[in-house]
């Protein structure tokens, strides 16, 4: 079991998103960029594994416009030494790597244009986990994406596309239950179509659901994953904000909320991502309730 918290490393005085305008563009400011996006990417790593975190959630702008028409800059080839050294040191450290492209990304648009942007923008952000030569165990998340008031349209729609994706996308591809619209049993029919995993929200379940208990989603899921191709389960975590909207994360991480949530696991390894506010804290809080409970790997507790 890992323990990973995404994109932002608070502790850090480095981003590894540093970007500019679109007005701005030059292949200059683009070498200048990913280059201080890779070394900041590298000493995050560095720091997680220090802290027995072995599971991160990179940054989608490591590479500005990296799926924009207008970057004609050949950053693959460029940087294609450090994108490798940096999946040489994640594949030493037992380390578990993904992406979550934003919101903008909708497989099942009826709009052709978004569709075909939302591709390019998978295909860009799959490329850098093949510029570090990691296996299919390391994914990019999406939501299934718009109900446009037809559900059984939009899922058929999100499966028709799927199927025309490029198979390094489809590989890596994985889709998560949300809080307002397709709830698990919907990724599961999605799921059963065209065999694509299951990372699992647990608050978005509390949020959506059809009465499944935590312990049953949570075997739902995994059982959405191929042992090899894709590895162990890969979830989010968090709770409820109290007093605000429901839906709002939590600020920090509540120990015994998360202490609850590991008895519904019942045996399954799991791979966790925080979706908690103050990112590596929690993420590190989290790792010292797992090594009370014996349940951390054992290299992410030496280090830790």
């Amino acid at each position: 079991m890992r323990i990973g918290y995404p994109c932002v490393n608070e502790s850090l005085d480095c981003t590894s998103s540093a970007t500019f305008r679109l007005a701005s563009y030059s292949d200059e400011r683009v070498e200048l960029a990913v280059a201080g996006n890779l070394l900041c990417l590298q000493r995050i790593l560095e720091y997680n594994v220090a802290h027995g975190l072995r599971f991160f959630r990179i940054s989608s702008g490591i590479v500005p416009f990296g799926s924009h028409p207008i970057n004609t800059f050949p950053w693959q080839t460029r940087f294609a030494a450090e994108f490798r050294a940096i999946g040489d040191y994640v594949k030493a450290q037992h380390m578990r790597i993904s992406f979550h492209p934003d919101q903008f990304v909708v497989l099942n648009s009826p709009s052709e244009d978004i569709v075909q942007r939302s591709v390019a923008e998978l295909v860009y952000q799959g490329s850098m986990l093949d510029l570090m030569e990691l296996d299919s165990t390391a994914k990019l998340q999406i939501h299934v994406g718009g109900l446009y008031g037809d559900r059984d349209l939009a899922i058929s729609r999100f499966i028709a596309t799927y199927r025309e994706l490029p198979t390094e996308v489809q590989r890596r591809l994985v889709i998560e239950n949300d809080d307002r619209l397709f709830s698990l049993r919907d990724c599961l029919r999605v799921h059963e179509a065209v065999g694509i995993p299951i990372l699992f929200d647990n608050f978005h379940h509390e949020c959506l659901n059809h009465g499944e208990s935590m312990a049953e989603a949570l075997r739902l899921a995994a059982g959405t994953w191929h042992p090899e191709r894709d590895g162990v389960m890969m979830m989010d975590y968090s709770s409820q904000q109290l007093g605000e909207r429901k839906g709002k994360h939590t600020s920090t991480l509540e120990e015994d909320l998360f202490r609850e949530f590991l008895t519904h696991l019942h045996g399954l390894d799991v791979d966790i991502m925080l979706e908690i506010k103050d990112k590596e804290a929690s993420a590190c809080r989290a790792v010292s309730v797992l090594r009370e409970l014996q349940l951390v790997a054992a290299e992410a507790a030496t280090l830790s």
